[in-house]
């Protein structure tokens, strides 16, 4: 079965504008409720986390109420990051987790995110079962078993304790001055704990949400803040975390961004060496440098690729039985510890790495030479399929007969936004910028 509402990671879209309507969540809700709770006895349960979005409210209610409508159970969180939705679906013996977050998205967009009962994001299948269900309606329960929903105080809490229990128990954080910026985000309040309950002195920003100021000039897709606080403050380091908290960034102590790319680097050195790599890879996904690849290679280590999405990289980690992957975008996924990626934990995995060499963020953080490589993005209009154009495909196959193995080029759809992404790497700067402006200019003709 295809999926029509799921797209890369869960389904997303404007708020209050199909699919993100109330009336879609209330659907959801029903169909993933019957969906975990097929043997019909009593007892099930559902967890369900938010990030600080205004609309976040009307969809959490709805979902609530689609939920005990199938005889759910619910225990609703509140503004908690995605990966503690997945780590205390699990630890709270839930059915399952739902997380309302658009992620890096502006405030007027949210999305809903589904977990099963270990944790883990859901398969294809089980995303098209779902809805299917909601093509055809869930069936209800009596009236004598509608489930009860309560709000829990202590979920961003037990999350910060489960973030504590990653770090090495010699590795404290004092003497570290650290820049934290949570994106106006869900882990507002958990992230500044958990480094302050460490040791760390904290600099917190980003940490009043009011509904619409989420990755508003701040988090992971926008570091400049940050980059000027640390510099400003004489910090160690920056945190840069996105809107639900499942990537990072890092700024060094010279103000200078490493993204995921060099941080899945930095830790799968350091896992190698000591005997914790799994498999001898590491698995991410097209969109990773191919300087990272070359990097690996020199260590006598694998680049896994996968498309993009972190939940086709965990699927990847857990067919191989591999522990670490993850996105450029700022993904960093570690089974060993998560189910998901999770931007905090890896946060703390570098400050570890930091206190344990005696190495300042800069010796660090730039672990291999980059190739040069250029994204840009073209915005389509709903029904348009630019990619099949005629003109497109021709200025793509011209493209990659200039690169003639100097390079790479990809070329994808956005599975959470109406873009096409054009990418290239190329150590010849000046034709990596002529063909992907070729390209583009193409989409954009075909996008109209």
């Amino acid at each position: 079965m295809t999926r029509k509402l799921f797209g890369t990671d869960g389904v997303r879209g404007l708020a209050n504008t199909h699919p993100m309507t109330a009336e879609m969540a209330l659907k959801l809700g029903a169909a993933a409720g019957r969906h975990f709770r097929r043997d019909g006895a009593s007892g099930h349960r559902a967890v369900i986390g938010k990030d600080t979005r205004l609309s976040g409210y009307m969809i959490e209610n709805a979902l609530t109420a689609g939920l005990t409508s199938t005889g759910m159970n619910v225990l609703l969180l509140g503004p908690v990051p995605t990966p503690a939705v997945g780590h205390l679906t699990h630890s709270m013996r839930a059915d399952v987790g739902i997380m309302i977050s658009a992620s890096h998205n502006p405030f007027n967009d949210n999305g809903i995110k589904f977990f099963g009962p270990d944790g883990f994001k859901l398969s294809d299948e089980a995303e098209a079962e779902i809805e299917g269900l909601v093509e055809t309606g869930a069936e209800l329960v009596p009236a004598d078993q509608i489930g009860r929903a309560k709000r829990i105080d202590e979920g961003h809490q037990r999350y910060v304790e489960f973030i504590k229990t990653t770090v090495p128990a010699a590795v404290r954080l004092g003497g570290l001055k650290v820049v934290i910026d949570c994106a106006n985000g869900a882990a507002y309040k958990a992230a500044p704990e958990a480094l302050w309950e460490l040791g760390a002195d904290v600099v917190s920003m980003g940490v009043t949400p009011d509904g619409m100021n989420i990755n508003l000039g701040c988090g992971s897709t926008d570091t400049a803040a940050a980059q000027d606080a640390v510099l400003r403050q004489g910090a160690d380091i920056g945190i840069c975390l996105d809107g639900d908290a499942d990537r990072v960034m890092i700024i060094d102590e010279k103000g200078r961004v490493a993204d995921g790319d060099q941080l899945m680097a930095l830790m799968a050195d350091r896992w190698a060496e000591t005997g914790l790599l799994k498999g001898g890879a590491l698995v991410a996904t097209v969109m990773s440098n191919l300087g990272l690849e070359r990097f690996l290679m020199g260590k006598g280590l694998r680049l896994e690729r996968t498309k993009v999405g972190d939940r086709y990289v965990v699927e990847r980690m857990r067919e191989g039985g591999f522990n670490l992957g993850g996105e450029q975008s700022g993904h960093i996924v570690m089974t060993d510890y998560a189910t998901t990626g999770d931007g905090l934990l890896a946060a703390m995995q570098f400050l570890a790495a930091m206190v344990q060499t005696g190495k300042r963020a800069s010796e660090l953080s730039q672990v291999f030479d980059t190739v040069p490589q250029l994204l840009k993005n073209v915005r389509y209009e709903a029904g348009k399929l630019p990619l099949e154009a005629e003109n497109v495909r021709n200025a793509i196959e011209g493209a990659e007969a200039d690169l003639n193995g100097r390079g790479r080029l990809l070329i994808r759809k956005s599975g959470t936004e109406p873009l096409i992404r054009v990418m290239a790497e190329c150590e010849d700067e000046a034709l990596l910028g002529d063909v992907v402006d070729r390209i583009v200019a193409e989409v954009e003709r075909a996008a109209l």
